[in-house]
């Protein structure tokens, strides 16, 4: 394990700066396109016409470099989810690029699918030149463990989504679970430290912290993450017919385009707050408790999650944990409107925990994000105990995800 330590520390360090260059560069992009741009041409600048502009430019740039790029910017992203067998590394280029577009024009995806695929290629294509010997399969767990530290910023969630990996993989019989998470667990480490180190993320949604949880913070919790776990559901069943609808329309220069339009048209109907990832518009939607009335909420929460399955469906390239986590937030928050006894902070997390159980599939990364949100250790407990029912709900059936067929995956 000794000789996995130097590795593992390069991969991590790489990943996160890879992970760090392109969210820097589409933020600095966003800014121009976004702020720079409409105040030069005297247009508001989240105006109803400048963002069915935006997005639908955004689906011709990212419709273009689908096209034209070489390896046309990898799979298609409704088949892909964390991790998965390395692409080839000639099509990193362009699954960046168009990453780097998607993220700064305001699609409703986030970074961690492409930036985790890229780190996984580089690195697999990297370290069978420079260790011939070793497993292709190191490479890939530290790559995606590397890139999950630095997405999240702690090598928790990466231990968590290895260690639900690990139990579906063979390994050496006298191989302790620990033994085999060393590795990856140093590269996650390595490169949530670098990230902090540069960019000093943070997931404070300043949710007031509850201490003391009492019985009807448990119902709660067990309500609102199962209907949230229901939302999510039903996202997943409309996710093959609307792939198929824009599959028919065939060329990425007309898939991408209209997808672009529709996106503009729901973040026209939405307002600034249903674009973009979601991560720093989760922050925005929680800082002031109470200033949404429940139809804004409710209309958040709809339009959020179709354009989170329009933007998979249609080809653009990105992430779906983010987007899922403003669609978990913001009906918390409707709940919250709703019935004002449920505590704020137990709604958020709830609602987190159910979306996310029902879109990922990731039973420890939807409980870790949902407790981080949450920012309390009372509400571990409340939270392990609301997976429960959620999980009854969405094991067995469709997923977020499609396989080569077009169907979804269970």
């Amino acid at each position: 394990m000794l000789r996995l330590v130097v590795p593992a520390v390069v991969v991590g360090a790489l990943a996160s700066l890879l992970f760090l260059t392109i969210s820097g560069l589409a933020e600095n992009l966003q800014g121009v396109l976004w702020e720079t741009l409409p105040d030069a041409l005297g247009i508001g600048r989240y105006s109803s016409l400048w963002i069915i502009v935006m997005l639908t430019a955004t689906g011709i740039a990212v419709g273009l470099v689908v096209w034209k790029v070489h390896g046309h910017a990898g799979e298609d992203p409704a088949e892909a989810g964390l991790g998965g067998a390395p692409v080839p590394p000639g099509t990193v280029p362009g699954l960046l690029v168009a990453t780097m577009l998607a993220l700064a024009g305001g699609v409703s995806l986030g970074p961690e699918y492409p930036i985790i695929a890229a780190n996984i290629a580089l690195t697999y294509w990297l370290g069978r030149r420079v260790l011939p010997g070793a497993p292709g399969a190191l490479w890939v767990s530290l790559a995606s463990a590397a890139t999950i530290g630095a997405l999240f910023g702690t090598p928790v969630a990466a231990a968590l989504v290895i260690s639900e990996a690990l139990t579906q993989q063979p390994g050496p019989a006298h191989a302790s679970l620990w033994d085999r998470l060393f590795a990856p667990l140093a590269a996650a480490g390595v490169g949530a430290m670098t990230t902090t180190l540069v960019a000093h993320p943070s997931f404070d949604m300043d949710l007031p912290v509850l201490t003391h949880p009492g019985w009807g913070d448990l119902l709660a919790a067990l309500i609102v993450a199962t209907l949230g776990a229901v939302l999510g559901l039903a996202g997943c069943y409309a996710f093959p017919p609307l792939h198929s609808a824009f599959q028919r329309l065939r060329h990425p220069m007309v898939m991408l385009p209209v997808g672009g339009l529709l996106l503009g048209l729901l973040g026209a109907l939405g307002g600034p707050l249903t674009l973009f990832k979601g991560l720093d518009e989760v922050k925005e939607l929680t800082s002031d408790i109470g200033a949404y009335s429940s139809g804004e909420l409710a209309k958040f929460t709809v339009i959020k999650l179709v354009a989170l399955l329009v933007a998979a469906a249609c080809g653009f390239r990105g992430g779906r944990i983010f987007p899922a986590v403003f669609v978990g937030a913001a009906f918390g928050l409707l709940v919250h409107a709703l019935v004002p006894e449920v505590d704020p902070s137990v709604a958020v997390a709830s609602g987190v925990l159910g979306v996310l159980l029902a879109t990922t599939r990731q039973g420890w990364v939807s409980l870790f994000t949902a407790a981080v949100l949450a920012a309390s250790p009372a509400m571990l407990a409340l939270l392990c105990l609301a997976s429960l029912p959620a999980w009854l709900v969405v094991t067995g059936r469709p997923q977020l995800e499609l396989d080569h067929a077009g169907h979804s995956r269970h």
